[in-house]
C-alpha cells in the first residue's frame, strides 16, 4: 500500500471512530456519512476494507489497543510498586476493570465504538469470530492469570479465568446497565464519581480470589 494510500485508510478510520462516537444507532452511520468526514469517496471505503462492517471492525480494534494498553500499563505499576512480591490483589482488579468504567463514563473517550462494535458483533450467528477479530494476537484478560495465580496459588488457571469472566460480567452490567444499577442501589451510588464506582467493584469482586 502506498503512502497515499495509508493516509486514505488512516482518515477513513479517523472518520469512522468520529462518527461512531457521535451516533446513537449503526443504522445512523453510512457509507456516504463515512466519506464525506473523510473527505474521501464512498468507494475508498470499499477499496480499503472491502465493506463498512470491515472498516467497523479496524477501528474497533484499534480502540481495543488503546483500551488495553492502559490496562496493561496499570497492571505493570501493581507488578512493580509490590516487586518481588505478588501484587496488591485489589490493584490488579481496578487495573482489570476500572479503563473501562473510567473510557464508558468519559463522554470524550471512543468507548462507544467498542459498544457499536459489540452490537454488530452479536448480530451475527457466529459472534465469538467477530469477538476474537479485534482480540487475537492481543495480550489482554489472560495476562492477568500469572498474576492472579501468585496472589491466589489455591486456584488453578481454569478457576482464576471463570473468576475473571464473572468479574468482567460485573464490570459490563454497570458501564451498560447504569439505570439498572441506580434502581439496584437504590439511588444511594454516585455512578459519576469513577473512583467510588471503581472501588466499590474491587470491593465486591475481590472476595473471588481469596480463601
Amino acid at each position: 500500500m502506498s503512502g497515499r494510500e495509508n493516509v486514505t485508510a488512516k482518515r477513513l478510520m479517523d472518520a469512522c471512530e468520529t462518527l461512531l462516537c457521535e451516533t446513537d444507532t449503526l443504522e445512523d452511520l453510512t457509507t456516504r456519512r463515512i466519506a464525506i468526514q473523510a473527505e474521501a469517496t464512498p468507494s475508498a471505503i470499499a477499496y480499503h476494507f472491502g465493506s463498512q462492517e470491515e472498516l467497523i471492525t479496524a477501528v474497533a480494534e484499534r480502540v481495543y489497543r488503546r483500551l488495553n494498553a492502559e490496562r496493561l500499563s496499570l497492571l505493570q505499576k501493581a507488578v512493580d510498586r509490590r516487586a518481588p512480591a505478588p501484587a496488591d490483589l485489589e490493584e490488579v482488579i481496578a487495573a482489570l476493570v476500572g479503563p473501562s468504567i473510567r473510557w464508558a463514563t468519559d463522554p470524550k473517550s471512543s468507548y462507544p465504538v467498542l459498544a457499536h462494535f459489540t452490537s454488530m458483533a452479536q448480530s451475527h450467528r457466529d459472534d465469538v469470530a467477530h469477538y476474537r477479530r479485534i482480540i487475537d494476537d492481543v495480550e489482554h484478560h489472560r495476562a492477568f492469570i500469572p498474576h492472579l495465580k501468585r496472589i491466589a496459588p489455591w486456584l488453578d488457571e481454569v478457576d482464576i479465568g471463570w473468576r475473571l469472566n464473572c468479574a468482567l460480567g460485573i464490570r459490563s452490567q454497570v458501564t451498560r446497565n447504569r439505570p439498572r444499577t441506580a434502581l439496584l442501589t437504590n439511588y444511594q451510588l454516585d455512578l459519576d464519581n469513577v473512583d467510588l464506582v471503581i472501588g466499590r467493584m474491587v470491593e465486591v469482586i475481590a472476595p473471588m480470589f481469596r480463601r
